[in-house]
């Protein structure tokens, strides 16, 4: 059996918290691949590496002095290989980014630093072998990850090694140069990692003990949800569920490779387990409760719209003409309605209905905002009866309008459209009537 383990900044935030990590590793002899992020915060106010490196690059950029950051940034380091009694320096790797921040300062490059630096110690604190990710880690000249060649480099590489440390979130670019992922990449690079081994589990770990039912900021301690599907995490994930990176699906998802999401703090917790598909029955109906605020809805009505060939191309052309992608598109016989995210649509949207006039015209459009988004998402909806009336019926007792609604076919989720200020107690509300009541 082989694992890949993740380890968040939370998880290696300081000497201590390294120590767990390695105590982790080491109790299990099939972890033989680790995923570093870099530093996160070690209290309450503290600055995570990362976006210390992004203040010492801003610094930089405009000429400014970098010292006193990027001073922060070499003490950091150095309290972790002093708590590890490491037999061990960074300095010349210090040495090595600063002269990049004097004479050429790079984004990408200097926030791929913390992953980096990070690796390099938990290499020498395990005893396994460093892999660079700019070597097996590659994106094209569009800056997406090139992933026939990504796969194909990874898995020569570690073909040849038996036990290594990948740090996250960064690999090539077309040019040769650093190319990071978005923040919270180091999930897709262990993803990535799992995926060109066939590894027998992906485990992520991270400062929770898995996934929660809904939002601990919005609801009062939560349900954990014990196994989820990969459709389902994508919906989640696309809601703002934050607990991984959405795009850390696609890799493992291919291989069939379940995701075991674990908490550094309680490692005997069983967590989330994320798979491809399972007969273990959730606990509730719903698997889990997420949603975003500004959004707005274009409504386009044109009489006979049903039988016109050609008008919804003609409508989402005038999107697409104006780089806006579109959220939903919730449809009636004389109706179709395209809900776009608020800041990418405020500016355009006079062009936008310009547009639409002028390729589709139609009767009338209006436009709505303030509009948050739910999705109640679960692989049990299908299956029982009466799960919409049940999010209506508590909607109301909670005196929330809703004003969209929109079911895939699959049944896997509804999304719900209400107002902004209605969005916290509509969230609470379907929480309360699924996992606190089940009635």
């Amino acid at each position: 059996m082989k694992k890949v383990v993740k380890f968040g900044g939370s998880s290696l935030a300081d000497a201590k918290q390294f120590k767990k990590v390695g105590d982790i590793v080491r109790a299990d002899e099939s972890r033989v691949y680790v995923v570093p992020s870099a530093p996160g915060k070690r209290f309450d106010g503290d600055t995570k590496v990362t976006d210390l490196l992004y203040r010492c690059y801003d610094l930089a950029k405009s000429g400014a002095s970098f010292t006193d950051p990027f001073r922060e940034i070499c003490s950091r380091y150095n309290e972790i290989i002093r708590g590890l009694e490491l037999d061990f320096s960074l300095d010349d790797e210090f040495a090595v980014i600063e002269e990049h921040l004097k004479t050429e300062p790079d984004s990408d490059y200097i926030a791929s630093r913390g992953e980096y630096l990070n690796g390099r110690v938990m290499a020498n604190y395990l005893g396994f072998e460093f892999i660079d990710p700019v070597t097996c880690i590659f994106f094209d000249e569009h800056g997406l990850l090139d992933e026939y060649k990504t796969k194909k480099a990874m898995k020569a590489k570690l073909m040849e090694t038996p036990k290594a440390v990948v740090p996250g979130f960064y690999g090539c670019s077309h040019d040769g140069r650093v190319k990071t992922f978005s923040r919270g990449g180091s999930d897709v690079t262990g993803s990535i990692v799992a995926g060109a081994i066939r590894a027998d589990v992906y485990e992520n770990w991270t400062d929770v003990s898995g996934f929660l039912v809904a939002d601990p900021r919005i609801v009062s301690e939560p349900a954990a949800i014990k196994t989820i599907t990969y459709k389902e995490l994508r919906e989640l994930s696309y809601m703002g569920a934050s607990v991984l990176h959405e795009d850390a699906i696609f890799p493992v998802r291919h291989e069939g490779i379940p995701i075991n999401i674990k908490n550094t703090n309680c490692p005997d917790d069983t967590g989330t387990w994320i798979v491809e598909s399972t007969c273990q029955k959730s606990g509730y109906v719903v698997t889990g409760i997420a949603g975003k605020k500004d959004f707005c809805a274009v409504l386009i009505s044109k009489d006979m719209m049903n039988s016109e060939v050609g008008f919804c191309r003609k409508v989402l052309q005038a999107f697409e003409e104006n780089g806006i992608s579109i959220e939903h598109m919730p449809s009636g016989i004389d109706t179709m309605t395209v809900v776009v995210h608020e800041t990418e649509f405020m500016d355009k949207e006079q062009r936008v209905v310009s547009a639409i006039h002028r390729m589709a015209e139609p009767d009338s459009i209006e436009i709505e905002s303030d509009l948050a988004l739910i999705a109640v998402v679960g692989r049990g909806m299908k299956s029982q009866r009466g799960t919409a009336g049940r999010i209506f019926s508590a909607l109301a007792h909670a005196h929330v309008n809703v004003r969209m609604i929109d079911q895939g076919s699959s049944e896997l989720n509804i999304i719900i459209g209400v107002a902004n200020k209605d969005f916290e107690n509509a969230i609470r509300a379907i929480y309360a009537i699924f996992v606190e009541t089940q009635i």
